[in-house]
């Protein structure tokens, strides 16, 4: 499988292990605490075989930076968080920052 699909399928399970985290309440939950565990359990093996072939660098900064990007809107969309102006240009700011790496970098060579 491609380095990049594999690293946004890690991004996926990460981000739903983090959601699941709010909703482990402290891991008093069973079952969201057992989701995160396995979506992280996941994630980081995903993440792993991708660097196999993508920069630890430009990796990780996509990862996180679209994992951030990814739990604001779970945060917004399903938890019903509030989020302001500032938040919001920070994410884009974020995303733009893993847009021009992605596309412009010549470091990633996946």
């Amino acid at each position: 499988m491609h380095p990049m699909i594999l690293l946004l399928l890690a991004i996926l399970t990460e981000v739903i292990g983090t959601a699941a985290l709010k909703y482990s309440v402290g891991f008093t939950k069973l079952v969201p605490s057992l989701v995160v565990v396995a979506g992280y359990g996941i994630s980081f093996y995903l993440f792993a075989i991708a660097l196999k072939s993508i920069p630890l660098g430009p990796a990780y900064a996509i990862w996180s930076g679209v994992g951030t990007a990814g739990t604001m809107l779970i945060s917004l969309y399903l938890l019903h968080e509030k989020v302001d102006l500032p938040l919001i240009i920070g994410v884009v700011l974020i995303l733009l920052g893993v847009f021009v790496m992605s596309f412009f970098s010549k470091s990633i060579t996946a």
